[in-house]
Formats: structure tokens, C-alpha cells, sequence
């Protein structure tokens, strides 16, 4: 008897959700077919099958919280060797590979034929709106069905889809006055509710607030633009990746801001590495993609990585390398019109700084008053690693290296 328990599937998780198991008992699998889809505050995965065999039993229920280590259910191996209950892939996505065990017979050898390649969340839209994803013809590379694929499908198959499962919960206006309706608090909003609780209580926070002249770097960001106007060699820079490499060449002077606290050793670990989290918000709740070793990219080469993370975000395909390792978070939320906040650290970072709304107004430069793109910023760090005054220091680094991309320029040299 094999037991299929629940690991650690993202860095410092310890439970997740229970979303949809993909076999009842009874069923037979073959080894690394998907068994359960589970979802913590960092990542949506499919736990693979360690061996080829049949299910006997299934211990939880769908829509359960459980923690690491959880037996999730129970398998009777067909005489396959186990092998460690880690995916082979980092992808979130379980491909089904070639089952060379001669005791899984054809049933099994039938059930990788009919697996499809399709992200976690791309299953949950099918499931969501009653469709047999297998069905579906992938659009997508090697035949992955995406999340357009499933649409264009339901659009065509109107009279199968099951209308008493909405995508989304709405509120009915009509309504009598004083009755209310229920949003489910679980998943990634349970997740990020329990990650934010816990450190806004644990690190003592406090956030500085200042203002940064953008228009410098706007005037840099849209000359670029120009020299490419087919938009062939990638000089569409978004402003954000700006802010990145700043931060990057801000935390070299300095790393306390770039380090981790551990209370228990009573040491501040001063990261090498600058990975740089990006908040970002998804359908189902905030998450934080990574864009690592930024000390070693170049801003264009940034401006990829983050465009790429930020959509494979949106659509729910993500992979946990993608969302581990961050030393230092951001939130570009001056898009929205947001005109300052006070952000909670990411745990167990020690900072993250906000990006605000940028708009004109006067400002006095040498006792002349100009017309400036100003954007507000704030920063909440950790008061038990870093004081004020080390604070405002950093900002106004990060401050004099947008307003002057020259500076910056001159420090990649």
C-alpha cells in the first residue's frame, strides 16, 4: 500500500487546499498521472501518481485545508517501484511520459493517451463551466489547450454547459434589504489572508513615504520606443522595469533591505543574489512572480522576464521556481490610481517598496516653476533589521538614480 502525502510544493507552505482529485476509488493510474489538484497562497499544482496502481481510498474532501504531510489517499501498487513523491517538472502542469511498467496494462497505456496537456487553472475554466476538457483541441504549443481554447469551446456548446455553476459570484441587486450573499474564503484568499496576518504581527512595521520627479525616465522610456517603431528589437521598456534595476543598484549600497532575519540563530542573512518579487494580481487573489539575479540582467533583458512572469501569472501557470527565492518585493499599483498606501512586507523579506499614481504638477526647480511628472512611493521595512534614517537613505538612492537615468546608466558601466 502506498500512501500519497501532501509535500511541500512552494517555499515555507505549510498546508494547502484541496481543489479537485482527478481519479475516485477504484480508478487505476499510471505513474505521474495527476492525482489531485491542491493550491496554497503561493502556487495551483497537480501531485502525480508515485506508482503505477489502483486507488483504494481517498482520505480528504474537496475544499479541505490540510497541512504537509497530510495522507491525501491511498494507492495499491501494480508491482511498479515507488519513487519519491517529488514532480519530476517544476511546471504546475503534469505531463504524462511513457509508462514502462509491463504490469499497467492497456487501461493505463490508454489513460496517457487520452491526457491532455492544459495549466491548473485552464482545467478549473473547463470544470467551471461544465466541459469535458478532453474534448477540447489545444491551440497552444505541442497542443496545450489554453484558456481561449476552453472559451471558444463553450461559446460553440452553449446547451451543455451546466448554468448552475457561474464562473464568478455576483451580487443580485434585488435582494431584500438585510439578506446578504456568500463569497467562499478559501483558497489563495484564505492563503493570503493567513500569509498577511501573520506578518503584519510578527514584523514590526513602518513605512516611509516620498515623491520621485518621474519625468526624466518617461522622456528615456519613450525615446527608446521611437528607435523602434516595429517594435522588432524589444526597446518597448516598460517604466516598472526601471524601477527594478534601480532598486537592484540601490540595495548594492544598501543590503540590509536585501537580507532575511532569523530570530532563532539571531542572524540577518545578507542575500547575494537580488530577486526581485513582483505583486501582481490575479484572478483568484495577489501573487508574487520572481525576477532573479537582477544584478546581472540588463534592463531590456529585465522588461522580458517581467512581461512573461506577469502573464503566465494571469493565466494560472506559474511554476514554483517562479515564485521562490524573492529577496525584495514590489507593487506597481499607480495604474490603478492608487495615491499612496502602507504595503505589508512580504515575509520573510524585510522591505518592499509601492509605486504610486504619477501626475503632473508645479514644482519649483532652480526658483522657476516647471511642470513635472511626480509619482509618490512608499516603503514599509522591518524596524527590527533596519532603522529610519537607513530607510530614507535607501529611498533617496532609489529617487536619484530614476530621476537621473544617466546615473543609473553610468553605474552598469
Amino acid at each position: 500500500m502506498v500512501e500519497v502525502k501532501l509535500h511541500d510544493i512552494g517555499e515555507g507552505m505549510h498546508e494547502g487546499e484541496i481543489l479537485h482529485f482527478f481519479v475516485k476509488t477504484g480508478d487505476v493510474v499510471s505513474i505521474d498521472q495527476p492525482l489531485v489538484e491542491v493550491q496554497t497562497d503561493k502556487v495551483t499544482a497537480e501531485l502525480p501518481s508515485p506508482v503505477a496502481g489502483k486507488v483504494t481510498d481517498i482520505l480528504v474532501k474537496e475544499g479541505e485545508t490540510v497541512t504537509v504531510g497530510t495522507v491525501l489517499l491511498c494507492l495499491e501498487s501494480e508491482g511498479a517501484s515507488a519513487v519519491p513523491q517529488t514532480p519530476k517538472s517544476q511546471e504546475p502542469l503534469m505531463e504524462a511520459g511513457a509508462d514502462s511498467s509491463p504490469s499497467s496494462g492497456q487501461a493505463s497505456l490508454a489513460m496517457l493517451n487520452k491526457r491532455v496537456l492544459a495549466a491548473p487553472y485552464t482545467r478549473k475554466v473547463a470544470r467551471d463551466h461544465g466541459v469535458d476538457i478532453e474534448q477540447i483541441t489545444g491551440t497552444g504549443p505541442a497542443g496545450r489547450i489554453t484558456e481561449e481554447d476552453v472559451l471558444r469551446f463553450v461559446n460553440g456548446t452553449e446547451t451543455s454547459i451546466r448554468k448552475e455553476q457561474p464562473v464568478a459570484p455576483t451580487i443580485n441587486k434585488e435582494l431584500p434589504a438585510g439578506e446578504t450573499e456568500e463569497i467562499p474564503f478559501r483558497g489563495r484568499r484564505k492563503q493570503i489572508a493567513k500569509k498577511m496576518t501573520q506578518s503584519l504581527f510578527t514584523i514590526p512595521h513602518v513605512t516611509h513615504f516620498e515623491e520621485v520627479d518621474m519625468t526624466n525616465v518617461l522622456e528615456l522610456k519613450k525615446q527608446l520606443k521611437m528607435l523602434d517603431p516595429d517594435k522588432s528589437k524589444g526597446f518597448a521598456i516598460s517604466v516598472a522595469s526601471f524601477f527594478i534595476k534601480a532598486i537592484q543598484l540601490a540595495l548594492a549600497d544598501f543590503p540590509v533591505f536585501n537580507s532575511k532575519l532569523d530570530e532563532e540563530k539571531e542572524v540577518i542573512r545578507l542575500e547575494k543574489q537580488v530577486n526581485i518579487g513582483i505583486a501582481t494580481d490575479a484572478e483568484d487573489g495577489l501573487i508574487v512572480p520572481v525576477i532573479k539575479n537582477v544584478e546581472r540582467r540588463s534592463i531590456k533583458d529585465i522588461n522580458r522576464d517581467m512581461k512573461k512572469k506577469i502573464t503566465k501569472a494571469k493565466e494560472g501557470t506559474l511554476t514554483r521556481e517562479d515564485l521562490t527565492g524573492g529577496t525584495f518585493t514590489i507593487s506597481n499599483v499607480g495604474p490603478l490610481g492608487s495615491m499612496g498606501a502602507t504595503p505589508i512586507i512580504n515575509a520573510p523579506e524585510v522591505a518592499l517598496m509601492a509605486f504610486h499614481k504619477t501626475k503632473k504638477m508645479p514644482v519649483v526647480i532652480h526658483d522657476e516653476i516647471q511642470i513635472r511628472s511626480v509619482m509618490n512611493v512608499s516603503m514599509s521595512f522591518d524596524h527590527r533589521v533596519a532603522d529610519g534614517a537607513t530607510a530614507v537613505q535607501f529611498t533617496n538612492r532609489f529617487k536619484e538614480l530614476i530621476e537621473n537615468p544617466s546615473v543609473m546608466v553610468l553605474e552598469l558601466i
